[in-house]
């Protein structure tokens, strides 16, 4: 049953709090065993401690008996504890018996001062309630008197006759009146003759104190423990445990396509490790779904794209099955691989787009020198316009407000293709014997990258729609183009964290684009 109310509670998959409290019940339940164990074993070391005592006089008393000839008689026992009072100054009670358990002698008629003594030796303890058990004594024997927390020593005595322990001291500790006494007995031997007992009894009620004191001690400790476990398990499910299911609740609404804000945004603010997964995790969510978007549409944008030629194709198609005319047949054939082609670069440049948009997420930026790259494409591009029959030459103008060259932070090959892009399509527009000008130039922290040619310009009609996706207003002369080269080059410039624009020259010939990145100092 118990078994079962774990598994119930704990479940397959328990959460990080019930494992913790789990761990901290096992350690807790060792700490309570161990605690017992020590609290059982605190009075029988005390009273053993007692009884060393006890033992130590008794042997130093049967010495001098032996030694002073003492005969085992009440008037010369009585003599004996007058005259040899400073072995009993310790003690409460000392008692002589005879073999037939009649009392010779008695301290308390004595007036004895307290006094130590310092020999050990072996000792067996045994408590009113365990003697008939650990000593195994004679069943046949009388039973001890307990009424009104009262007994006879001369029982005790009679028990210890008769045990297998006769001969080795025996010592019992009892609460009589709400006094803890410890009482010592061993039989008095003197050359291989039994000549009696003796007893020795001690009010001992130092060592309840001691025992409730550890006890009282040990429980406060215990509940302490409890307490600072049970408050850091508070702590720990409302400061750590519950913004991570609050995060894992959250990863699951982004695939249930219902993401809310909300579930992590108390979150968002914190500076420990909890709000910069929560900062992280909300950052990719919103480029996940950006990402998403941008694929959706590019999609749409796609199947509208290529809806046109597919339509032009089906029709050549089903004229071309009509007809026997060469010179139409081959107009057909005509529009059909031109249609074929125009999907063919379609596709193409929408998958190259979509490549360069995956490897630029998973490239480092670091720190590169933009004039550095600027030059290095127009030495690129001049090279092959000098087999051109254009003619066309491009420039290289810097202007910088610090002494540093400027640099931002992005990827070299990428900032390469902005502008080899745009470089391709100034002079696709440009007319022979022409120049492209590239102006560099750093203020207030921004790099800005501007392209100019002395071609027709932009229609300032439709100037907003030229970084459009599929949007393409070169003339026929130029060749086919499938509109994503300047899309692709807002996108990656955006990606580092810049702008772009198109405007006309203000002399009214040529265009020009404006970049801005900002500037990387670090």
């Amino acid at each position: 049953m118990e078994r079962k109310l774990v598994l119930n509670f704990f479940g397959k998959n328990p959460s990080i709090l019930k494992k913790f409290l789990l761990i901290n019940f096992i350690i807790f339940s060792v700490i309570v065993l161990l605690t017992i164990f020590y609290l059982m074993a605190i009075e029988p070391n005390l009273v053993k401690k007692k009884s060393s005592d006890h033992i130590q006089i008794i042997d130093n008393t049967i010495n001098h008996i032996e030694r002073l000839n003492i005969k085992f008689e009440k008037n010369e026992i009585a003599k004996f504890l007058l005259s040899t009072r400073f072995l009993f100054q310790s003690l409460d009670r000392v008692q002589f018996f005879d073999n037939d358990l009649n009392l010779l002698g008695d301290t308390n008629v004595l007036d004895l001062d307290p006094r130590s003594f310092s020999k050990k030796f072996k000792v067996t303890e045994l408590e009113i309630g365990e003697i008939e058990a650990k000593s195994k004594l004679d069943k046949g024997s009388k039973k001890i008197q307990k009424k009104n927390k009262i007994f006879k020593i001369e029982n005790i005595i009679l028990k210890y006759k008769t045990s297998k322990n006769f001969g080795n001291p025996f010592t019992i500790n009892s609460k009589i009146n709400n006094n803890y006494i410890v009482s010592t007995i061993k039989n008095v031997n003197i050359k291989g003759k039994n000549l009696g007992y003796l007893v020795i009894s001690e009010l001992s009620n130092e060592i309840i104190i001691a025992v409730e004191e550890r006890k009282n001690f040990i429980l406060r400790t215990v509940l302490a423990v409890a307490l600072v476990i049970f408050v850091f398990s508070i702590f720990l499910n409302q400061y750590l445990l519950r913004p991570i299911k609050s995060l894992v609740d959250y990863t699951k609404s982004i695939k249930d396509k219902d993401v809310k804000t909300d579930t992590i945004g108390k979150f968002l603010k914190r500076k420990d490790e909890v709000g910069l997964l929560s900062n992280s995790l909300n950052d990719m969510t919103q480029d996940l779904y950006k990402r998403i978007n941008i694929a959706e549409t590019f999609s749409t944008d796609l199947t509208h794209e290529i809806r046109n030629p597919l339509a032009s194709l089906k029709g050549a198609s089903e004229l071309l099955d009509t007809t026997d005319e060469p010179e139409k047949r081959s107009k057909l054939l005509k529009i059909i691989s031109h249609d074929v082609q125009r999907i063919e670069r379609l596709i193409t440049d929408y998958s190259q787009m979509l490549k360069d948009e995956a490897a630029l997420s998973r490239e480092k930026m670091k720190k590169i020198d933009v004039i550095s790259i600027v030059k290095s494409v127009i030495d690129d591009f001049n090279n092959d316009l000098l087999n051109s029959k254009k003619n066309i030459k491009i420039k290289l103008d810097t202007i910088s407000d610090n002494k540093t060259k400027p640099n931002i932070l992005g990827v070299e090959n990428r900032v390469e293709q902005v502008l080899a892009n745009l470089l391709d399509n100034s002079i696709s527009f440009s007319p022979p014997n022409s120049e492209i000008k590239v102006l560099v130039k750093s203020k207030d922290k921004i790099v800005k990258l501007a392209v100019e040619d002395q071609g027709p310009g932009f229609n300032e009609k439709n100037i907003e729609k030229i970084f459009n996706r599929f949007y393409s207003n070169r003339p026929e002369k130029f060749g086919e183009h499938t509109g994503l080269g300047l899309n692709i080059v807002k996108h990656i410039i955006e990606l580092h964290g810049g702008s772009i624009n198109a405007s006309n020259n203000t002399k009214g010939i040529g265009a020009k684009i404006n970049i801005n990145f900002p500037e990387y100092s670090v």
